[in-house]
């Protein structure tokens, strides 16, 4: 039992220190510094779920290659999730 509490814990620290180190798309988005170029990057997302804001949708809608946000092709991304008008 003190083996399987261990290797949890390990795990746990292993996951938390490789988040913390590479830094999670969450935590860039919440940069404020002023600039949505300085506040998001292309980093291989392309899907609405994998969005925090509208913002962060539109970003990647009009600068990074291959993301399927706008099934209506109207220029508004994530209609049902993030930038529809509820």
């Amino acid at each position: 039992m003190k083996k399987v509490l261990l290797g949890i814990l390990i795990g746990g620290a292993a996951v938390y220190g490789y988040h913390h180190v590479r830094g999670s798309p969450v935590a860039m988005a919440e940069q404020d510094t002023g600039s949505t170029a300085t506040r998001f990057s292309c980093d291989g997302r392309t899907r609405c779920s994998q969005m925090t804001s509208c913002a962060e949708a539109m970003y990647f809608l009009e600068n990074c290659p291959g993301v399927k946000m706008d099934g209506e092709g109207d220029g508004i991304p994530c209609e049902g999730q993030w930038c529809g008008s509820h």
